[in-house]
């Protein structure tokens, strides 16, 4: 439950804890710690899951696994640890709930198609009131609202990514397939910035521009260095001149509980030879009442947030449509060159 960036509190609440304060609870340890290098004590876990009416499994990594120093050789669960969940989920007499401990992602892909598994909570090292508030989320008196603040790669990824290389752009040429969610675009277990509430959220664009001219400095940033690839460098480009472009989204709580909503703002660039794919560059977090609207203004910087940086390291602009993602919510903004201000 701990990380190792924090120090020793004073008291604990575990899972057991937490769901004791619910309910009456069944407890029995599947393995004997997290490397669960035997399977001796499955059965005892399976009978439990037999009397249980759902069952709640807290299974994943702790600091002997992964820590300062001590790296992972695979995206796996330790040991016998996959075994455990796909018995107990078959035994178990109603759902089953799969409660993941980790600082990295795990490759839960059999969980993820197991129909017998019911949900899947990822809580990072929850710390010392872990225990609480994975209770309150699985009875229902906190409605979660988190995002995956990395990618899930399947095991097979790591195959393809030696450790030493730090490379993030994707080398098709040398079987390489990048990093994270901006060059890696292979399937995944989890997506980044994935995560689900029991409300749901409805998106509406109530303002936004559609085209933005970006102003030149000088008579140099015409040359073909510069627009030879349909973009301008930030270098060249007046970003002073250029006023922020807001766009104004109507969020609406469409369910039955209040909730709170984290709207990640993706941007993508035109069609071309651009190495990202998308790249995040904002994020607003909002509580919002069952059946409730609120409005929400996303500022986006075109020097910041619509460049790119290319292959030799140049940070350009590109010029025509790109793509705004708000949730379900795609808008469109073209760039074009400003020449007509450029003082001779």
């Amino acid at each position: 439950m701990i990380g190792n960036y924090a120090g020793v509190a004073c008291g604990y609440t575990t899972p057991l804890q937490g769901i004791g304060r619910y309910t009456r609870t069944i407890h029995q340890a599947g393995c004997t710690d997290v490397h669960c290098n035997g399977n001796q004590l499955f059965g005892a876990a399976e009978a439990a899951a037999r009397q249980a009416d759902a069952t709640v499994l807290v299974m994943g990594l702790d600091q002997s696994i992964e820590a300062e120093f001590v790296d992972r050789a695979g995206l796996l669960l330790p040991g016998h640890q996959q075994e455990l969940v796909s018995r107990v989920a078959r035994a178990s007499r109603g759902p089953t709930i799969l409660v993941l401990m980790s600082g990295g992602p795990i490759d839960v892909t059999f969980a993820k198609n197991d129909p017998r598994i019911s949900a899947i909570i990822w809580v990072g090292y929850p710390g010392q009131a872990g225990g609480t508030a994975i209770a309150d989320v699985i009875f229902g008196t906190t409605n979660p609202g988190g995002k995956l603040p990395m990618t899930w790669y399947p095991q097979n990824y790591v195959t393809h990514l030696p450790m030493t290389d730090m490379a993030m752009r994707a080398d098709p040429a040398r079987g390489y397939p990048g990093r994270t969610y901006r060059f890696y675009r292979g399937p995944v277990v989890f997506p980044f910035g994935l995560g689900l509430s029991y409300t749901t959220f409805a998106h509406n664009l109530a303002h936004g521009p559609t085209s933005v001219s970006v102003p030149l400095t000088s008579l140099k940033a015409t040359t073909n260095s510069t627009m030879l690839s349909k973009a301008v460098r930030v270098s060249h480009a007046d970003c002073n001149a250029l006023s922020p472009l807001d766009v104004h989204v109507d969020v609406k709580n469409t369910g039955s509980m209040d909730g709170t909503h984290t709207l990640l703002v993706f941007t993508s660039p035109p069609d071309g030879k651009w190495a990202a794919s998308k790249q995040l560059v904002g994020f607003h977090k909002i509580h919002i009442a069952a059946g409730s609207e609120r409005r929400v203004r996303i500022t986006v910087h075109v020097c910041k947030h619509l460049s790119v940086v290319d292959r030799f390291g140049i940070r350009r602009i590109p010029l025509g449509e790109h793509k705004l993602q708000i949730g379900d919510l795609s808008h469109q903004v073209s760039l074009q060159a400003n020449l007509g201000e450029i003082k001779v």
